[in-house]
């Protein structure tokens, strides 16, 4: 099981109930969400998609009204296997 690294005040909102399902697998070592803006579009539910690879994972951003943030996902899984496994976490009835 991973870890969620909670090191600032403000997160989009649902983000952190996401990630910690999405630590409980296995191959996830460690996740930590990071800078969060302002934009212009709108998202009316929370979207959390696979953005760029990283050294050792992969950068995601989550969406969710007018605020984006960034998180950072260490992880052995590959690009098909992370993104099932964010579908599988994902909490409420928005599955996919």
């Amino acid at each position: 099981m991973g870890r969620v690294v909670i090191t600032h005040s403000t997160y989009v909102e649902g983000l952190i109930t996401w990630l910690k399902a999405l630590a409980a697998d296995k191959n996830i070592q460690t996740i930590t969400p990071a800078v969060i803006k302002r934009v212009k579009g709108r998202c009316p539910e929370l979207q959390l998609r696979i953005s760029t690879p990283i050294k050792g994972g992969y950068k995601l951003v989550a969406r969710r009204g007018s605020s984006v943030q960034e998180v950072f996902v260490i992880t052995n899984l590959d690009k098909s296997a992370l993104l099932q496994s964010l579908n599988l976490s994902r909490p409420g009835p928005g599955k996919r």
